[in-house]
């Protein structure tokens, strides 16, 4: 396949503290209440009555097919191929297309994804890494200043420096090659049609320019977009970007090439590398070189079920499986609103993100201890730390994991804001996908391109520390690797079939995100809905953290008499669940944002 590289990470037969993120000092990815449907220009009705649907508080319904993901006018499009028999593949490259435009602030062509698929007709299940690269030119130094100290995030975040080679192009070819049905370039139109005619900024938008005014207003091409006449974008504008609506046509003709050789691809060099006050090191080999990756699944069993996703270099299926297969050992029977579930989930949490810090980056250039740190023993040696105690752990330190390499890692410092998006989809031959797709922080680099599409910051996910007490960093900056990302997109499965698929943007809060709609759906049975609707709370690095205005709040007080330290704060999850029985497909989308379920 072209672009596509095939790797096997870990293949498992189901059966056998580091400093708490610098991001806890900013407040998260604002919040937008989806409204009504006068907030996205005009809706199908259809997707009036998921609108609808989703504000009641109710799952949406479907025997055939359905989709979620973050805008309306994204999630049409997704419909509208597959009402028309298209593969959940064609009609994630539809929804995809309209969520760069609408949605620019959270993933789109200049940024990288992680897919998971599970195959109808094999019953296998596989993952497709179109995660961005480092430069060639990159060293481990590249965030650091000239005494050799970590530049401050946004210093580095804001202009080329922060911008690793996009991957979502070539993810978008390599998924149509493998599973798609209809035809490749009309799969664009969705996104051409609104690119040129126009859609209406919705609330979410709005609010999120209006917050980063300052560094969007850094960069002229930037500016003219989103502050036009130096004034922020509003709700209820007419938004129109004929150079976006351009690279499309590009790609539906002459496919990923087209954005990685050509005058695309030096656009894109040349903005990086032109960034005033920050340039970067991307170059047109970069962009030619680069290569989707197909990879095993990382699976754990849960209550009966294989919890499947995204191995390195993605943390997000380790960690979301860690944190399973260690509560796989104890019963939590007294459901949500109980303290002892939450001291259970929190230290095992805590005990999946000390094994992050320590073990995991991009195994294609680190030994990592990938079957070791999901082992069934290991993970039960794991939950003897919590079990039987009447409080929480004093802290929380990496296990030694059973691995055939004697690398002694430090501990890694990345820092990863929550922004990014998520696409759920099950179409009507039973195929299902898990799509996380991101540029990183909210807008990413900051830097739009001729294309009309912004660039990532996704270097920004490495460390910018190589070493620690004298060890190395597994997630430093090296030439062509991959960040660790905390995306995880999944699928979890019954005997052999998909019963849900789920995933969230977030951050690296993405993986208590993802893990607790796991437990909500099969310990406590919640419907799709409710699963993404609950109040979060969730553990990283030693602070409980409570959803303000929730009834989390309430668990404050017994949280800390048991030692934790609690802290209320907005936690605005991105998820977007469907849910697989015998009674069809039930859908959610999560009311902290905009986007919603739509299902036939």
């Amino acid at each position: 396949m072209r672009r596509i590289l095939a790797l096997c990470i870990l293949c498992l037969s189901i059966a056998p503290a580091t400093a708490q993120d610098a991001a806890d000092t900013v407040a998260p990815e604002a919040a937008a209440e989806a409204g009504a449907d006068s907030a996205f220009g005009s809706l199908s009705e259809p997707a009036r009555a998921a609108l609808a649907t989703k504000a009641e508080g109710r799952p949406v319904l479907a025997e055939d097919w359905m989709v979620a993901a973050a805008n309306p006018l994204a999630v049409e499009a997704g419909a509208d191929v597959l009402r028309a028999g298209g593969s959940a593949a064609d009609a994630m490259i539809a929804v995809q297309s309209v969520l760069g435009l609408v949605e620019p602030q959270s993933s789109g062509l200049g940024g990288g994804a992680f897919l998971v698929w599970y195959d109808a007709a094999s019953g296998a299940v596989t993952t497709l890494d179109g995660r961005e690269t480092a430069p060639l030119a990159a060293t481990p130094t590249l965030f650091q200043d000239d005494a050799g100290e970590p530049l401050d995030f946004f210093d580095a975040v804001v202009g080329g420096r922060s911008v690793g080679t996009p991957g979502t192009p070539a993810l978008l070819e390599a998924a149509h090659e493998l599973w798609g049905t209809a035809d490749w370039a009309g799969l664009f139109d969705p996104a051409i049609a609104l690119a040129e005619d126009g859609f209406v900024v919705s609330p979410r938008l709005a609010s999120l320019v209006a917050e980063d005014a300052e560094r969007l207003g850094r960069f002229p091409a930037t500016a003219e977009y989103f502050l036009p006449g130096g004034t922020p974008l509003a709700e209820g504008d007419t938004l129109t970007n004929p150079a976006y609506a351009e690279t499309l046509r590009a790609l539906a003709t002459d496919g990923a090439n087209a954005f990685y050789t050509g005058d695309i691809a030096q656009g894109v060099v040349e903005t990086v590398r032109g960034a005033a006050g920050n340039p970067g090191l991307l170059s047109a080999t970069d962009l030619a070189i680069y290569a989707v990756r197909e990879r095993a699944p990382v699976c754990v069993e849960y209550r009966a079920h294989e919890v499947c996703g995204m191995g390195p270099p993605s943390s997000g299926a380790l960690t979301v499986g860690q944190i399973l297969g260690t509560l796989e050992n104890f019963e939590l029977a007294g459901g949500p609103d109980d303290v002892e579930t939450w001291r259970l989930v929190g230290d095992a949490s805590r005990l999946a993100f000390a094994d992050r810090g320590r073990y995991m980056a991009d195994s294609d250039f680190v030994p990592m201890p990938t079957a070791g740190l999901v082992d069934p023993a290991y993970l039960t040696e794991r939950a003897g730390l919590i079990a039987g105690r009447d409080a929480a752990l004093s802290e929380a330190t990496p296990g030694t994991p059973d691995w055939d390499h004697a690398q002694a890692w430090g501990d890694d410092a990345s820092i990863e804001f929550p922004s990014t998006s998520h696409i759920s989809i099950v179409d009507s031959a039973g195929n299902a996908l898990s799509m996380t797709t991101t540029i990183e922080n909210g807008f990413g680099s900051r830097l739009m391109t001729p294309g009309g599409f912004l660039l990532n910051n996704e270097l920004t996910d490495f460390s910018f520390a190589t070493h620690e007490d004298g060890r190395p960093i597994a997630n430093r900056v090296e030439p062509g690797k991959r960040p660790r990302s905390s995306m995880a997109p999944t699928i979890v499965l019954r005997d052999g079939a998909p019963v849900l698929v789920v995933g969230s943007p977030g951050g690296s809060r993405i993986i208590g995100y993802v893990a607790q709609a796991v437990i909500n759906v099969v310990d406590f049975g919640m419907d799709a809905q409710a699963a993404v609707a609950a109040p979060h709370v969730l553990n990283r690095f030693g602070t409980m953290d409570l959803e303000a205005g929730t009834d989390a709040e309430t668990l404050a007080d017994p949280l800390g008499g048991l030692g934790f330290d609690t802290e209320v704060r907005e936690l605005t999850s991105g998820l977007h669940v469907i849910a697989i029985g015998p009674e069809g497909l039930t859908g959610g989308a999560d009311p902290r944002r905009e986007g919603i379920a739509l299902g036939e």
